[in-house]
């Protein structure tokens, strides 16, 4: 994989908060990002996740708190949107206007090996944009955003419009890349493979910091939800017990009541 060394200073984010057209997706978060983390950031669509990942590149200004970047940190920004290409341009001239060479840890790597590692056979290379997928063009974007040697990597739902192949290709060179990997997405078999902390939207501008990957934290959920609906069920039974008591003691009263008339009708 490549990447640029990382230094000991990463990412600092001091008392973020962020609103979006009057909603609050982000209040008062501070983290300290490990040098070799790897976070998965989950919550429902609109929680604030993509915000997160904009404030950290710097495309977003936060309302208030900041994000300040180590002077080692270089960012790689795989977003949801795949830029904008030149449909003229051919595959090759793409990827040769970032880097013509490539620097990995095996040595110097030419454009055109790098294609190939991502499926871009020789003869594709020298198509032109047009030509391509869907799919094809995302996973050209993708290969443009690793071969700037990023080393704090963020990746916007990574997955979508990705072939099997080529997720294949993208968690080899993850499970290789040294330096920090922040992913949103809901794919949850990606995100047991890649990440091994979390990052929970509440989408009320809270973020529940978890240490586990998906399949961990579903677990977690699925069992405090279980224990909340046992406590319900508890504290409705320990009520109704309340309810028949109370009645049984008005019932008590009220024979205790009739006997006392009941004797004074006889007196009269």
């Amino acid at each position: 994989s490549v990447s640029s060394r990382l230094g000991k200073k990463t990412v600092s984010i001091e008392h973020l908060t962020k609103s979006i057209a009057g909603k609050e997706l982000i209040r008062d978060f501070s983290y300290q990002l490990p040098r070799d983390a790897r976070i998965g950031i989950v919550g429902r669509n609109g929680a604030g996740k993509t915000t997160l990942l904009r404030l950290l590149h710097g495309e977003l200004q936060p309302d208030s708190g900041s994000v300040i970047l180590g002077d080692t940190v270089q960012i790689g920004y795989f977003s949801q949107e795949c830029e904008k290409m030149d449909p003229q341009q051919r595959v090759i001239d793409y990827i040769r206007e970032t880097a013509d060479r490539i620097q990995t840890p095996d040595g110097t790597v030419t454009a055109s090996a790098m294609l190939e590692r991502f499926l871009f056979t020789p003869e594709l290379q020298w198509n032109r944009i047009e030509k391509l997928s869907g799919g094809e063009r995302k996973r050209l974007y993708l290969l443009k955003v690793l071969i700037t040697a990023p080393n704090v990597l963020l990746l916007d739902e990574p997955t979508n419009d990705l072939d099997i192949v080529t997720l294949n290709v993208l968690e080899e060179y993850l499970q290789n890349f040294k330096g920090c990997v922040i992913v949103v997405s809901h794919d949850r078999y990606f995100m047991d493979k890649v990440v091994d902390h979390l990052l929970v939207f509440n989408g009320q501008g809270d973020i529940r910091d978890f240490p586990g990957n998906y399949t961990q934290y579903r677990d977690w959920k699925d069992a405090k939800v279980h224990q909340e609906k046992e406590k319900e069920k508890e504290a409705a039974k320990a009520q109704e017990d309340k309810t028949a008591k109370v009645r049984l003691n008005e019932k008590r009263r009220m024979s205790f009541k009739e006997k006392r008339e009941f004797e004074q009708l006889e007196q009269e």
